[in-house]
């Protein structure tokens, strides 16, 4: 299969602008399996207060963002992962949301908050969920959920062959190095899906990235510009958990001993 990410620069609260540059740059990637666009892209990220957020924001039931979603699914034959800011009433959730040829299929809200964040949105609440879209089983997690390991290692131990990470990532470097430990460490693949630009005092960082069970970097984006990318990727290999002959990464785990993994 192929799977594949949109780069690109959303505009703050204005989802018609960003539904045409999806569609725009989803012409590079009609060929893949999967894609996976960045947090927020319908919204925008930099929000100075909740009213504002909740403006841009929209619920799942009708979005008119998931609707255009669902029509370049059904056209392709593709699914898709989104970043999404998702309304419930009056209260704001950081969610990706995961849409095939035959519609809305579920959704993951972020666990970890980042920064200001935390001002405007719940944290997540619908756990860590897992969806097989047929010939293998994904994963959503967001942004500043890279920096847990325990989030990843639930994933993988539910069957999980590709996590699918969109991201509005700002610290320099760091959460593109480590992703390829995360798919090492617990033997999937990765797509971190990146914007870039700039909203007030936040500029983003770019360099999308696609990452093997072997910690191999597929392709890396650019810094600063917008594009899409997919690859053709060997999904049986994330079905393989043996580092060696004789060490399995989760027949070898001593969860007697990570007791404290699961204090507060």
């Amino acid at each position: 299969m192929k799977i594949g990410f949109i780069q690109m620069q959303p505009a703050l609260g204005d989802m018609a602008t960003n539904i045409k540059k999806i569609e725009n740059l989803i012409s590079n990637v009609r060929d893949a399996d999967l894609v996976v666009l960045p947090e927020l892209c319908n919204s925008g990220y930099n929000f100075k207060t909740k009213e504002q957020a909740l403006a841009a924001a929209e619920k799942i039931s009708g979005s008119k963002f998931i609707g255009r979603l669902e029509k370049l699914c059904l056209e392709n034959n593709f699914h898709i992962v989104s970043g999404f800011n998702e309304r419930d009433n009056d209260r704001l959730y950081n969610t990706a949301v995961l849409v095939g040829p035959k519609g809305y299929i579920g959704q993951y809200r972020k666990l970890h908050l980042f920064l200001n964040e935390k001002d405007l949105f719940i944290p997540g609440d619908v756990g860590l969920p897992v969806f097989d879209i047929g010939g293998c089983k994904i994963g959503m997690l967001i942004c500043f959920d890279w920096i847990f390991p325990e989030v990843w290692r639930v994933l993988a131990l539910q069957g999980v062959d590709i996590i699918c990470h969109p991201s509005n990532l700002v610290i320099p470097g760091l959460c593109q190095r480590v992703v390829p430990v995360h798919a090492v460490t617990n033997r999937v693949f990765v797509v971190t899906a990146n914007r870039i630009g700039t909203e007030d005092d936040l500029t983003f960082t770019g360099l999308s990235i696609i990452a093997d069970p072997k910690g191999e970097v597929l392709y890396q984006a650019s810094a600063d510009k917008e594009e899409a990318k997919a690859v053709e990727i060997d999904i049986a290999r994330a079905r393989d958990k043996n580092a060696t002959a004789r060490n399995h990464i989760f027949e070898d785990r001593r969860p007697e001993e990570y007791k404290r993994l699961s204090e507060k």
